[in-house]
């Protein structure tokens, strides 16, 4: 199994928005994404960003009422789910393994915020995590398994912001 870490310091908001349209642009098909952080962290800014980077016009906005929403107007579909008000009981009935898998829906890029109410993970994925520092905010990343693309090669780009 591949392994790599990574972290980015990310001055504000814009630089989240930054490194998701980045991301947005980069990812391929098929690629997981875990992400974890405190709320108001920029979890959704970050999803904002690459559904920018993958060229979706619609307004993206948090699916924590709805659990799940997709995109199909971009280079891939991007598939955003929030699971903060589940329990891991819950998750499992919403079958999440026909997206990343892409036996429900075609691949895409599928976005799950707080995925700590996930009971199981896939075999492939990115780790996410943001924190709020006195400067911005933290990213600390983790690749598991062998990714479709890799979304930071060295030199990572930096991510200015506003």
């Amino acid at each position: 199994m591949i392994q790599t870490t990574g972290e980015l310091n990310l001055p504000d908001a814009q630089a989240t928005h930054e490194l998701g349209c980045y991301l947005g642009k980069t990812l391929a098909a098929g690629t997981v994404l875990l992400l974890t952080g405190e709320l108001g962290a920029g979890k959704t800014a970050l999803v904002q960003g690459i559904g920018e980077g993958l060229g979706i016009q619609d307004s993206l906005e948090s699916p924590t009422f709805t659990l799940l929403n997709e995109y199909d107007s971009g280079r891939v579909p991007l598939y955003h789910l929030d699971l903060y008000r589940l329990t891991p009981a819950e998750v499992t009935e919403l079958y999440l393994e026909g997206y990343w898998d892409g036996t429900e829906a075609p691949l895409g890029i599928m976005a799950i915020e707080w995925c700590d109410r996930l009971p199981y993970r896939p075999k492939t994925y990115l780790s996410l995590t943001l924190t709020h520092t006195k400067t911005g905010r933290h990213l600390a990343w983790e690749t598991i398994g062998n990714l479709p693309s890799n979304p930071f090669p060295l030199p990572v780009p930096p991510f200015q912001g506003g």
